[in-house]
């Protein structure tokens, strides 16, 4: 089964498009790491169509991040057929995503995300426009339903295949399960029997393992990894040694993990400015590289009171200079 863009795999990894997370930098450093696919962080459709310069930023990439795909969400057709218009003039991703399936209250107050699978003509009919308005490929990501009387990821799968999906992403929980409970596997892989499309796996992936264990309970085509990649890009790697067959490469030394948390920041400090705003939203990140470590938390309580970057090396330096000292 072909992906409608060229993957370096014929069994592909991607980065969950997550807001606040999937920015260039990151997508960059899990590239890196083994990540075959990337996806921008999810965008409002009216945004792009009204111009606003801050949401065009969030869509900019560079050449090695490629492939990617820009995701969009939104409620109206037309607004969503204008929106995918504009970004295959402005950018020329090598696909066009449409969200259906956040369940965060501010996009869903809108019928966006999750939403629009309270109404699955609303959903064809976007993807219909968003089909008309681009000659890129368009692909869609899903959950299993509104909620479980609604619940039938079969059938909605159907209906965006019918409508034009080119690829879809199913996370098999509802809406109002949010990331509650566990997510049903099992339904992946009805969907993947019932799809002449690629079926893309989400949900519940936090190890190496997990990705092959996903693989062989859902004969899904690939598999997308989200908050299981926060601080832990080498996750791409560590499973693609797995699904080849090879010894899974060791985790990385806190030292690994400080170098390639730097390396991150300074690609952040590059595509997003040297400022102290950009230093202050990049604490997140900080406190993912460093979990599980011996005296984490310590370690986590003056990372997040950082204003620069700078600061981030010292207090790494520091860290390892203390570490080295005990184990000698």
């Amino acid at each position: 089964m072909n992906f409608p863009y060229s993957v370096k795999h014929d069994f592909p990894l991607f980065l969950a498009p997550m807001a606040g997370v999937s920015e260039s930098p990151f997508r960059q450093i899990c590239r890196r790491y083994g990540a075959d696919v990337v996806v921008s962080e999810f965008i409002s459709s009216v945004g792009i169509s009204l111009g606003i310069e801050r949401v065009l930023a969030e869509m900019r990439f560079e050449p090695v991040e490629r492939p990617i795909g820009i995701q969009i969400y939104g409620a109206e057709a037309g607004i969503m057929a204008k929106a995918a218009g504009m970004i295959t003039e402005l950018f020329e991703p090598d696909f066009v995503d449409i969200n259906f399936g956040c369940p965060v209250k501010k996009v869903v107050r809108n019928n966006g995300g999750s939403g629009c699978l309270k109404d699955m003509g609303l959903v064809q009919g976007i993807i219909r426009a968003v089909r008309s308005a681009t000659h890129l490929p368009v692909t869609v990501k899903i959950r299993s339903g509104w909620d479980e009387q609604q619940r039938d990821p079969v059938d909605i799968a159907l209906r965006c295949q019918d409508a034009g999906a080119r690829a879809l992403t199913l996370h098999p929980r509802t809406r109002t399960q949010m990331f509650q409970g566990v997510a049903n596997w099992d339904e992946i892989a009805a969907v993947a029997r019932a799809l002449a499309i690629p079926v893309i796996g989400n949900g519940d992936i936090r190890t190496p393992e997990d990705v092959v264990a996903m693989r062989n309970h859902t004969n899904c085509a690939g598999i997308m990894i989200a908050r299981g990649s926060f601080g832990n890009p080498w996750l791409f790697a560590q499973a693609r040694d797995l699904l080849e067959a090879r010894a899974k490469r060791p985790d990385p030394t806190p030292g690994e993990r400080f170098a390639t948390a730097l390396e991150h920041a300074r690609l952040a400090l590059r595509l997003q400015g040297d400022t102290r705003k950009t230093a202050l939203e990049f604490r997140k990140h900080l406190g993912w590289y460093t979990k599980g470590l011996r005296d984490g938390s310590e370690l986590r309580q003056r990372l997040f009171a950082i204003e620069s970057m700078g600061e981030a090396e010292r207090i790494f330096a520091e860290y390892l200079s203390r570490t080295e000292l005990i184990a000698a």
